[in-house]
């Protein structure tokens, strides 16, 4: 955190406090798209000499301006992140403009959209980056995308729109970049920070880290270390189905680690290597999601409303994610250009548990005790003999779903940029380059419902006789697992890029851009058990080629004001389905959807078109920077998925059409040299362009109402949100300087799921709310912060979790105290 002079006087304080309340809830970070926090001005210096410092960003692969570049880009600060206590990736999308998340219920199992660019299918539509190493995958029931924490970090820059031409495929919706502080070849330096706090309904949490940057051969040799520690307590409790009293609290609790280090040597003029780890291991003990009620499949007391923030599961649900990114930068000066060659990895292994219960037991419970695959003791005949006694206690047996998932990835990036414009110079620059990645993904699902095989033994009923068991077959319960399936993809991607600008004057510039990719990728799946209908395997092979182009124009009107426009394509890559089984279950399921009886395959690439205006200025002496942009997109063959209520199965496919446009608003005024003021503001409407009988019926019959018609909203996308904020700074009675914060975010309602009947088909719309104040002395500085500040435990999303639809609530109010040490 920053120890720079405050120089406010005493007597701006309460007028400076008022403005800020008055707009009470600005993050100082919601408007940090053009602009980094400002030094201190001189004590001596007018109000009118407070300006907004220049911001430099790296999103189209080389430094540049914000002004320059014609995106919409949001930047927040390092700084600004641990003032404002942003500590996952959801803080961060209600921190910018028009991004949003859709959660499974904790820690890596969000996804992230922006601009109404939503799908649950395929690869992620938001491509993540850590510097330049991709850590975008595919979105998988599973686990969500790659979240790294907030630490060390020199600013997040959110690029919005598609960002096909230097990112490739999956930046559909737009980017967001973690860009790393860099090892200092001159300056010693280090931190320690300590913090600890409580959360209502919880209990305590805590977080330390050290940074250390030493100069080993002082001004070309330099090592930077980081090490982050921490524990977030949990506020779900556990209670008894059949007693509703509370078995065991908290148990959502998180601990994560978190390790960095890079060596940045010059080894020639003009030329550097950094060799760089990023490291990372976080643990729930489950997740952040309770049950509003006893389950439908939990015995007498099912339905029964449960306590706020309480749930009946059976089986708890622990994870753990490790992230390891070694990464090799290579930078050097070719005379007419400067060459970057980064060589990376990327390998995420994600282990968790889910409660299968609701899903496995119930059904497998019926056919025991009725005799038949439909489970229906009306069902005529009968396809074995009933067990009713035996089925009773099968379907009050605990059941989990092992989830194994493992990316191993490994690419390579060479690209050459042109120098800087130059008035009187070369009218054109450049950046071009390929790309290179062979992406290993492997999904282990195995399902076992624990003491089954015991219960049919003691019940002298042979569990592999069809004649006793109906559908059942020699093996069909090995080790108690009642499912079991390993899904392996090998993706290979080959590019060629580059952007070609021409600067008509010194105000006005053009760019042209193009990606060639071509992508292969390998499928494999092995299956098993009893609800894969036995041992099967299968093989299937897909080839992409696609082309993103972009055409931008940006013209400086004057000093003050920057317009620009931009259009852009975006694409993901089509894949394989893993293969779902035809048994009874899954064909009721899709009949309940009104959906053919057949699956496909595999799905097939889907794009869109951007099409997006803007402007960026800094007014009033540069000490306003307001930002505006407007824009429309066209989306066709849309990879969504499908999940089949009973059976628990899912399959992708293409849907068709929708649209997006909307505006987006930010700005960031210094008002004095004690107070800033924040705002931003989106409006998006993103809805399908055509009916969807893809996605079934409401009835279930062939030509019953479509789930999804013309119209109808893309899940997952709130229809406005905003942010506004204020910081004040001054002077203290004693001798150190302090500050106060103040944060309000509003997400709009959205739509959840597609299917009309669905708990998450609504989300409703919420608030949130931040505050800190606190004073530095000399090195050090202390601050008390809250989070969730009006303790709001709405509702946000209801997600479906193994069939169980869940609540998700904002994390209760959380207040702490930070203390830090600059060396």
């Amino acid at each position: 955190m920053s120890k720079k002079k405050f120089t406010s006087r005493k007597k701006l304080f309460a007028p400076a406090v008022l403005s800020g309340l008055a707009c009470f809830g600005a993050s100082p970070l919601a408007f940090a798209q053009d602009a980094a926090p400002a030094p201190a001005a001189a004590a001596s210096a007018p109000d009118k000499a407070v300006t907004l410092d220049q911001v430099i960003i790296t999103s189209q692969k080389r430094k540049e301006d914000i002004r320059k570049v014609p995106l919409s880009v949001s930047v927040v600060s390092g700084e600004s992140i641990a003032e404002n206590h942003v500590t996952d990736i959801t803080d961060l999308t209600r921190s910018v403009p028009n991004v949003s998340f859709s959660s499974q219920g904790g820690p890596g199992l969000s996804t992230i959209e922006i601009r109404g660019v939503s799908s649950q299918a395929g690869s992620a539509t938001v491509s993540i980056y850590l510097d330049d190493v991709s850590l975008t995958t595919r979105n998988i029931y599973s686990q969500g995308s790659a979240e790294p924490r907030f630490f060390d970090v020199e600013r997040v820059e959110v690029l919005r729109g598609p960002q096909g031409t230097l990112y490739g495929a999956s930046s559909l919706g737009g980017t967001i970049k973690f860009i790393s502080k860099q090892p200092d070849t001159k300056t010693f330096s280090g931190s320690a920070t300590a913090e600890i706090s409580g959360t209502s309904h919880g209990g305590t949490n805590y977080m330390a880290q050290g940074i250390l940057n030493v100069p080993l051969v002082k001004g070309s040799v330099g090592l930077r270390l980081g090490v982050q520690t921490g524990k977030d307590s949990g506020y779900i409790d556990q209670v008894d189905p059949n007693t509703l009293a509370v078995t065991n609290k908290g148990i959502n609790s998180t601990s994560w680690e978190v390790v960095k280090a890079a060596l940045k040597a010059d080894i020639a003029p003009g030329w550097s290597v950094t060799p760089a780890l990023f490291a990372q291991r976080v643990k729930p003990k489950d997740i952040d999601a309770a049950y509003l009620s006893v389950g439908d499949y939990q015995g007498a007391n099912a339905g029964v409303p449960l306590g706020k923030f309480q749930t009946s599961k059976i089986v708890q649900e622990p994870a753990t994610d490790k992230l390891v990114v070694p990464s090799l930068t290579v930078t050097g000066d070719v005379g007419f250009g400067d060459l970057t060659g980064i060589l990376s990895g990327y390998q995420r292994r994600f282990t968790r548990v889910q409660d299968g219960t609701s899903i496995n037991v119930p059904y497998i419970g019926d056919v025991i005790r009725y005799g038949n695959t439909d489970g229906d003791p009306a069902a005529l005949g009968r396809d074995a003999t009933p067990h009713d006694a035996l089925g009773v206690l099968v379907g009050a047996m605990p059941s989990a779903v092992n989830l194994d998932n493992k990316i191993d990835q490994t690419s390579l990036e060479l690209r050459l940029a042109s120098k800087d414009y130059q008035p009187g110079g070369s009218p054109f620059t450049w950046i071009g380059g390929v790309y290179f990645a062979k992406t290993k993904t492997q999904v282990i699902d195995d399902e076992p419902i624990f003491g089954i095989n015991a219960a049919f033994t003691a019940a002298g009923v042979d569990i592999n006789d069809p004649a006793q068991f109906a559908g059942t077959f020699p093996g069909a319960f090995t080790g108690d697992s009642s499912y079991y399936s390993a899904r392996h993809y090998t993706d290979n991607q080959t590019s060629i890029f580059g952007e070609l600008t021409y600067h008509f004057s010194p105000t006005l510039r053009g760019i042209v851009g193009l990606r060639a990719l071509r992508a292969t990728q390998h499928f494999t799946r092995e299956g098993d058990r009893y609800y894969a209908g036995g041992p099967s395997s299968v093989v299937i092979d897909n080839n992409t080629n696609a082309t993103t182009p972009r055409f931008a124009i940006n013209w400086d009107m004057d000093p003050q004001t920057t317009v620009y426009g931009n259009i852009a394509k975006g694409f993901r890559l089509g894949a394989a389905n893993r293969p779902v089984p035809m048994t009874a279950l899954v064909a009721a399921d899709l009949a309940q959807l009104g959906l053919p009886s057949t699956i496909p395959a595999a799905f097939k690439p889907d794009s869109l078109w951007s099409y997006e205006v803007g402007s960026k200025s800094r007014l009033l002496d540069n000490r306003l920077a307001l930002n505006l942009a407007a824009f429309y997109i066209d989306w066709k063959d849309i990879q969504q998925d499908v999940v089949l209520p009973s059976s628990g199965f899912d399959f992708e496919t293409n849907v068709g059409r929708a649209k997006s446009y909307g505006l987006e608003v930010d700005g960031r005024y210094r008002a004095t040299d004690a107070l800033t003021l924040n705002a931003a503001a989106s409006i998006t409407r993103a809805v399908f362009a055509e009916d969807q009988p893809a996605l079934g019926t409401t009835d279930g019959t062939p030509t019953g109402p479509l789930n999804v018609q013309k119209g109808d909203w893309v899940q997952g996308v709130p229809r406005y949100s905003a942010q506004l904020g204020f910081e004040y700074k001054f002077y203290s009675a004693g001798p150190g300087q302090a500050f106060i914060r103040g944060n309000g975010q509003w997400t709009g309602s959205s739509h959840g799921s597609f299917i009309r009947t669905s708990t998450d088909h609504l989300r409703p719309g919420y608030f949130t709310a931040g505050a800190a104040a606190g004073m530095t002395f000399d090195k050090w500085e202390f601050s008390v912060f809250a989070k969730n500040l009006f303790n709001n435990a709405k509702v946000i999303q209801r997600p479906s979790v193994q069939g169980v639809d869940e609540a998700f609530y904002l994390r209760p109010r959380t207040i702490g105290v930070t203390a830090s040490y600059e060396l």
